[in-house]
């Protein structure tokens, strides 16, 4: 049984509402994303733009497309009306998706799509469709986790058979961007961790990211109760049930964060005892890796990397230390700490306590509370003008050094006036190698 359907805007003339906004409609969620067929799309838009103040603009000049962002975060998709409307429907991926709605709300269903959205399952228009564009694969795995439809057992079989012929280099794999924005729409869902899994059985994390899935199999001890792999996505998990509004490049660094593990395993010949030294700094230089192969925006890899390369910073022991970690951590705040509990959270192993748990939550309020006392730098003291003539020297790195250890002092409130930061800059510089 369907909950009560939502309403929709006006249809633009001629229309159809296809794909999954039809889809999600005849479920009885309310679209955010419309897909129109239309005989007019540029004209079609410009009257939507109009209408609602929204922003229009081409998608596709050549082939017709138009898309108006509309307020809200509408968005609004314009494509040329098909001559045939029913051969267009079953060129799609999923039977539920080879749907379409007219302005009288009636429904096009040439591939039974209804039936499937009653029984939650997801079925394959057809093997070919598959076969045609393999990144409908990605969407598989990405609408079980977002629809929590099940896959049909055909449908399965041959998204595993795609998946094979993608591995073995006899089919192209789709552009990175692409499978990127699979990768995003996942990620953006609550049970996201579910959909990393997915991935994983259905053999696409390899093609995707090999790096993480090196760490299936390999234990840790310790503070751990679970394999290199597993531990990444039960962070992923534990994060999103306490920062539900987590960007992407935090779900991204938690996800990643241990990612530099298996490469850098040692075992001591004496104790037998594991470690992982240098996997923050690894790790960080991975995640940068696979993040820019998947054509991630240059300031999100770097923010995620950056996130992985901190997230084994010792948290502080007394307040002074904790207005250190902030000034020198604050671009990367609160969302370091929010890595940083997901970690320890995904950690249950025989040296987990809790009075360990108790001692990470301290450190972690001493951080929060100088960074609530203390939410924006102090302004500078001192100019590099100023600093070159107290060190008598001209510009170079030892400037840039001298600014920094004004700037850390004044943050720890050792220096509070400009005189002060001079005398502070005399003392450094007879001590400063």
């Amino acid at each position: 049984m369907f909950r009560r359907r939502p309403p929709l805007p006006p249809f633009p003339p001629s229309a159809l509402l296809v794909g999954g906004a039809a889809r999600d409609w005849l479920r009885g969620v309310a679209p955010k994303d419309f897909d129109w067929a239309v005989p007019d799309p540029a004209a079609a838009a410009a009257q939507l733009a109009q209408e609602t103040g929204g922003a229009v603009f081409p998608l596709d000049e050549v082939r017709g497309y138009w898309r108006v962002h509309a307020p809200g975060e509408i968005q609004h998709d314009f494509v040329p009306l098909p001559a045939e409307v029913t051969a267009d429907l079953l060129r799609r991926d999923f039977t539920v998706n080879a749907l379409a709605l007219t302005a009288d709300r009636q429904v096009l269903d040439p591939a039974q799509g209804q039936q499937d959205l009653r029984t939650k399952q997801l079925r394959m228009v057809s093997a070919d469709n598959l076969w045609a564009d393999p990144l409908r694969v990605w969407r598989a795995a990405r609408f079980e986790v977002t629809l929590r439809f099940r896959l049909e057992a055909e449908t399965e079989r041959t998204v595993r058979e795609v998946t094979t012929a993608l591995a073995s280099g006899r089919l192209s794999m789709p552009a990175a961007e692409r499978i990127r924005d699979e990768l995003h729409a996942l990620l953006s869902h609550p049970n996201s961790a579910l959909g990393i899994q997915r991935l994983e059985d259905l053999g696409l994390l390899s093609l995707t990211m090999p790096e993480l899935r090196e760490g299936r199999g390999m234990l840790q001890g310790g503070f751990h109760h679970l394999d290199v792999f597993d531990h990444g996505v039960e962070a992923l998990h534990q994060l999103l049930a306490r920062r539900p509004d987590a960007d992407l490049p935090l779900r991204w660094a938690t996800l990643l964060h241990d990612v530099g593990k298996p490469r850098t395993r040692a075992t001591d010949p004496d104790t037998g005892r594991t470690s992982f030294h240098g996997h923050d700094r690894l790790g960080a230089e991975l995640t940068s890796a696979v993040l820019t192969r998947l054509k991630l925006p240059a300031g999100d890899v770097r923010r995620a990397a950056a996130l992985v390369g901190a997230h084994m910073v010792p948290l502080p022991a007394t307040e002074r230390e904790a207005r250190r970690f902030v000034h020198r951590r604050r671009e990367l705040l609160p969302d370091l700490l929010s890595l940083m509990l997901a970690d320890r959270e995904a950690a249950r192993g025989p040296m987990s306590s809790p009075a360990s748990r108790r001692a990470y939550a301290q450190g972690m309020d001493r951080v929060l509370a100088a960074l609530e006392e203390q939410p924006a730098p102090p302004p500078p003291l001192l100019s590099g003008q100023e600093v070159m003539a107290l060190l008598n020297t001209g510009p170079g790195p030892r400037v840039g050094e001298a600014l920094r250890a004004v700037a850390e002092a004044a943050a720890l409130g050792e220096v509070r006036s400009a005189q002060e930061a001079r005398d502070f800059l005399s003392a450094w510089s007879r001590h400063a190698p």
